[in-house]
């Protein structure tokens, strides 16, 4: 009896791990500033999981999922419009150069350029997928000569600035 007992509780523990393992919903920019040539490189990353229950709201003539390739085109200009940044107090305009979808993970890029050389401040703003997650975060790292710095967004957040 005891060893069906523990077996019983084995299981239902087993089934109940997946529901638990994933209880919040996140993404990661990596910004990138090179200061020799100026480049800059805005990489947002997200679990497909996370991004599809957007679609509807985001891209509501596509279907709900990332194999359309409208809903895909849709979530681009949906990070395009809702993330913007300055360096220096000078925005910076970037534009998707990539985009990879493999499995659950997807991965945007967008490149740019500041003529500011001198990094010292570096303001972000961004807002992805407003009204779907109440407990989305975004976890910004900000690259500039080797030092990294980091800020989290939240549905609501302010703008926010790293200091180099």
């Amino acid at each position: 009896m005891l060893k069906r007992s523990l077996l019983t509780a084995a299981l239902v523990a087993g089934l109940a791990t997946p529901a638990l393992a994933h209880r919040g919903h996140a993404g990661l920019t990596v910004i990138e500033i090179d200061q020799g040539s100026g480049a800059v490189s805005v990489t947002h990353r997200f679990a497909a999981h996370d991004v599809e229950p957007a679609l509807p709201s985001i891209a509501p003539e596509a279907q709900p999922s990332l194999d359309d390739p409208r809903a895909v085109a849709d979530l681009e200009a949906h990070l395009a419009a809702r993330f913007r940044m300055s360096v220096d107090g000078a925005a910076v305009a970037v534009s998707r150069t990539d985009t990879v979808l493999a499995g659950d993970n997807i991965r945007v890029v967008f490149g740019g350029e500041t003529a500011d050389r001198d990094v010292q401040a570096v303001t972000v703003d961004l807002d992805f997928f407003p009204g779907v997650h109440d407990d989305q975060e975004q976890q910004v790292n900000v690259r500039v000569g080797g030092v990294t710095r980091t800020v989290v967004f939240r549905p609501g957040s302010a703008a926010q600035t790293v200091s180099f």
